[in-house]
């Protein structure tokens, strides 16, 4: 990482683990990963000027899967905010090259409605496809440079799963 890299602030960011009932995680592919991979990752997206971190998870939620916070319960948030650098060949590319990756706090959030509330083809989708996985399944799909974001989650939520 080159010294001007390393000087830039993480974005502030939300992250989601949305469960449902059978203990399975809401998990989507990404409209922007490179064609012929596949990423299947929980919601996140960055925190508005002014708001805090559990109203702009319920607000990203709602944006990317159609999930209304009427229909889920906020179980836990990180203590801790969990932070990660872009990989070298995204660094000063995405996000007009102002942040050298995200800083993120994340929520254990319980669905509580039914699989035709979710709707990823939302107003500006960010998804393809989703699936309920298995928390051991998380991991191992996700792209590599946020596999120890996802291992800290996981930890994070242990005494919930």
């Amino acid at each position: 990482m080159t010294p001007e890299i390393a000087a830039l602030p993480y974005r502030p960011n939300v992250g989601i683990m949305l469960r449902n009932a059978d203990g399975l995680v809401f998990t989507a592919q990404r409209r922007d990963r490179p064609v012929g991979t596949e990423a299947w990752q929980m919601p996140q997206g960055g925190i508005d000027p002014g708001e805090d971190a559990r109203t702009a998870a319920l607000r990203e939620l709602e944006e990317e899967t159609g999930v209304t916070p009427d229909l889920v319960t906020v179980e836990a948030e990180s203590a801790e905010w969990i932070t990660y650098d872009l990989p070298a060949e995204l660094q000063g590319k995405l996000w007009k090259g102002k942040w050298r990756g995200q800083k993120q706090k994340w929520f254990l959030i319980r669905f509580e409605g039914r699989d035709d509330q979710i709707n990823i083809f939302t107003q500006e989708p960010e998804f393809t496809e989703w699936r309920w996985s298995p928390v051991d399944q998380l991991v191992p799909n996700i792209v590599p440079f946020k596999r120890d974001v996802y291992e800290r989650v996981i930890a994070a939520f242990a005494g919930h799963l």
